[in-house]
């Protein structure tokens, strides 16, 4: 082996193991801001108008995020941190903090546990490493880009189902403000889904679906639209744990598609079809 090739590899060793240890640390960040998040966690939080509704939620991301920022920031201080957790589409280049300080908070607000804090770091639109934690389990879903994804350590791997009418699949309810013809797209493909899968789950938020695809509880899930911060972190996860991503019709996906398709290799052509009908 060449001098030069030699401290080629030995340079990228380090970056790897430099990344392996911030995902460690992004972990730690991310139960932290979970357990705020748990202590506010119990009764119904009611509210009569749209503005209440705003208000609980933004009182919940502002509590984790109290935690998160900080604690992100120092890790990566030449790092950019994404404002607007609803925001879609490519990022400029560089490095990114992807944040949702309380995935799934409209369950928080009911009384309901399935919720979630995230971070992804993403380099120049690719994510780089990410950390999903579920703090009312204590689950930590970890990945990064080479090195597989794991639950509290363990390794993840995507099922071996080969047959789509045999599998649990699942999709995200559109936003409240979502464009019509995407309401109208995801009740077609639902239907589309519920003739061809064994099961069909329809919940928010999409975080939670990927995590199982990534575990082999399930064995798709698909999404029109949708924000960054809703599906890199669980696209990363299922790349990891060895399922294929694309978009609805089996394009390869960007942050800029207009959908996601996540899903074991055995069904994911299967998949493909049903909603591309």
């Amino acid at each position: 082996m060449s001098e030069s090739l030699q401290t080629t590899d030995i340079a990228a060793t380090a970056g790897a193991a430099s990344d392996a240890d911030l995902l460690a640390q992004t972990a730690d960040a991310v139960r932290a801001a979970g357990s705020v998040l748990r202590e506010r966690f119990g009764d119904v939080v009611r509210y009569q108008t749209r503005e209440e509704l705003m208000q609980a939620l933004a009182a919940n991301d502002d509590a984790a995020l109290d935690i998160l920022r900080p604690a992100l920031t120092a890790l990566r201080p030449d790092s950019r941190f994404v404002e607007d957790e609803l925001a879609g589409g490519a990022l400029p280049a560089g490095e990114w903090w992807v944040v949702d300080p309380a995935e799934g908070n409209v369950n928080h607000l009911h009384a309901l546990p399935d919720w979630a804090v995230t971070a992804t770091l993403v380099r120049d639109n690719q994510p780089v490493l990410t950390a999903v934690h579920l703090p009312l389990t204590g689950q930590t879903y970890t990945a990064l880009t080479g090195g597989g994804a794991h639950l509290d350590g363990r390794p993840l791997h995507v099922s071996h189902t080969t047959d789509l009418g045999l599998s649990i699949v699942a999709t995200s309810q559109a936003r409240p403000d979502e464009d019509e013809k995407i309401v109208r797209r995801i009740g077609s493909s639902i239907t589309a889904m519920l003739l061809d899968a064994l099961v069909v789950r329809t919940s928010v938020p999409a975080t939670l679906h990927l995590v199982n695809v990534a575990a082999g509880r399930i064995d798709a899930f698909w999404q029109y639209a949708g924000a960054r911060a809703d599906l890199l972190p669980g696209a990363l996860l299922v790349s990891e744990a060895g399922g294929q991503i694309s978009d609805a019709q089996g394009r390869p996906w960007t942050p800029r598609s207009e959908s996601l398709l996540a899903a074991a290799p055995g069904v994911h052509a299967e998949a493909v079809t049903t909603l591309s009908r």
